[in-house]
């Protein structure tokens, strides 16, 4: 087993350096046809280990399945994994709409926006390993416990729901009141450099200001997120591995979509109703259980209704 995590992560850490150091060495501005083919990479990478995914469960490669603990049908992990990695791509679009608030408000410029959002995914991918590992960790030893998530879920989504929409003040962020307090930091940006020399001393720019919020703002996103995945599987393999490809395609994602996110109003909505069905299926779980291509098209169709009717509202508007 320790194999298959080595491998996946070694193959994460190689996507990221091509991403960064080779595909885009020279900080540009992102058009929409460049965001929507690397969109279009990501998912096609994603859907191409979800055919991996069938083969290492099926066959067992790495001891998978031999060991109790993994999920032994193919079908059924892969299945089990193409619905963690649709409801995290879900669950991802409003953060999209906050992270185009954040860079709105320090002005950050186009073309450093793609440095800040790799930085962040990477960040990401360590904070929500921990997270993953410990959800695990607490199902696995209380069983009680998926209640809880359960309930969580459902009450995130009542906030989502009777909450208004607020603008973002990062001046409120206690790791930036933290930042200031430690480092200088420069009126200004220089370049896409998160550090500097100012008069002699060590201090940080605007732009690792940003970075430090918008890591802040996806934990919060991923209390929601991973907790939503366990009521698919707690695998921690395909919890973790289905996470991380979603996040992955969410930079490109973000440059696709950022300027016409918030014309979607009802996928707000969209998003409360799928963490609801998540919420309820956790706590109905050891009573009647739901199969995982059900809830695959529940969550489908919520997003897709949610889309239709933010289209149709848009276009009877005079």
């Amino acid at each position: 087993m320790i194999w298959l995590w080595a491998g996946f992560i070694g193959l994460i850490m190689m996507l990221l350096a091509f991403d960064l150091g080779i595909f885009h060495r020279k900080a540009h501005v992102i058009g929409i046809k460049e965001a929507l083919f690397w969109t279009t990479f990501w998912v096609l990478l994603s859907l191409l280990f979800n055919g991996l995914i069938y083969f290492i469960y099926e066959h067992h490669w790495f001891d998978v399945g031999l060991l109790g603990i993994h999920e032994t049908d193919g079908r059924e992990a892969a299945l089990k994994f193409f619905t963690g990695y649709i409801l995290e791509k879900s669950l991802s679009l409003d953060n999209i709409f906050v992270i185009a608030m954040i860079f709105s408000y320090f002005g950050i410029p186009p073309e450093y926006q793609h440095r800040v959002l790799f930085w962040g995914i990477l960040g990401a991918i360590i904070l929500r390993a921990l997270m993953i590992f410990i959800g695990v960790t607490l199902i696995e030893n209380f069983n009680w416990m998926i209640y809880i998530f359960g309930l969580f879920l459902i009450v995130s989504a009542v906030k989502i729901l009777i909450s208004k929409d607020e603008m973002i003040r990062p001046e409120h962020n206690w790791l930036i009141r933290l930042a200031r307090k430690v480092f200088p930091v420069s009126a200004e940006l220089h370049g896409n450099k998160f550090f500097i020399s100012l008069n002699g001393r060590f201090a940080v720019t605007p732009l690792l200001l940003v970075l430090i919020v918008v890591e802040s703002s996806d934990v919060l996103f991923a209390v929601d997120s991973i907790p939503a995945i366990f009521a698919v599987t707690t695998d921690p393999f395909i919890v973790f591995s289905s996470n991380i490809f979603a996040i992955l395609g969410l930079r490109s994602l973000y440059f696709a979509l950022a300027a016409v996110i918030a014309e979607f109003r009802y996928l707000k909505v969209s998003l409360v109703y799928i963490l609801i069905y998540v919420g309820l299926k956790m706590i109905l779980s050891h009573y009647y259980t739901i199969s995982t291509l059900v809830s695959l098209a529940i969550i489908i169709i919520i997003i897709l209704a949610g889309i239709l009717a933010s289209l149709y509202v848009r276009g009877s508007e005079p």
